[in-house]
């Protein structure tokens, strides 16, 4: 039996938010991406300037607030992590703890200005 081969592919993270605003700006500036907007209110969203196979955050707009750990988070590596995590809490987000395990693999767990958790590696 010949299947078909799965045509799906990562279009996009969704976040909910009370506000875009603070997570537009924060992710934005964060990511170097740019904003759009939804015309009915909804949804709002950042983009990478150009395709070039990262992912799209959205932000969609609910009205019960975040309550309890996220059960899914992206992780993120950087060349240096601990002047990355800095330039993100400046953007308004806030360091949690860094984690350990062994002398190969180190993260720091972040939260952004909505406390939406994120992980940000040592490349």
């Amino acid at each position: 039996m010949n299947a078909a081969a799965p045509s799906l592919r990562m279009h996009a993270v969704v976040i909910d938010c009370a506000e875009f605003e603070p997570l537009i700006a924060f992710w934005s500036a964060a990511l170097g991406y740019v904003e759009w907007f939804a015309p009915h209110g909804q949804f709002a969203g950042i983009k990478p300037p150009v395709r070039d196979g990262r992912l799209a955050i959205i932000f969609q707009r609910v009205p019960e607030p975040k309550v309890v750990k996220n059960r899914v988070h992206v992780d993120y590596e950087a060349d240096a992590m601990e002047a990355e995590v800095d330039r993100l809490v400046g953007l308004g987000g806030h360091a949690v703890r860094v984690v350990e395990m062994g002398t190969d693999a180190r993260w720091t767990i972040v939260e952004d200005p909505a406390g939406n958790e994120f992980c940000v590696a040592q490349a």
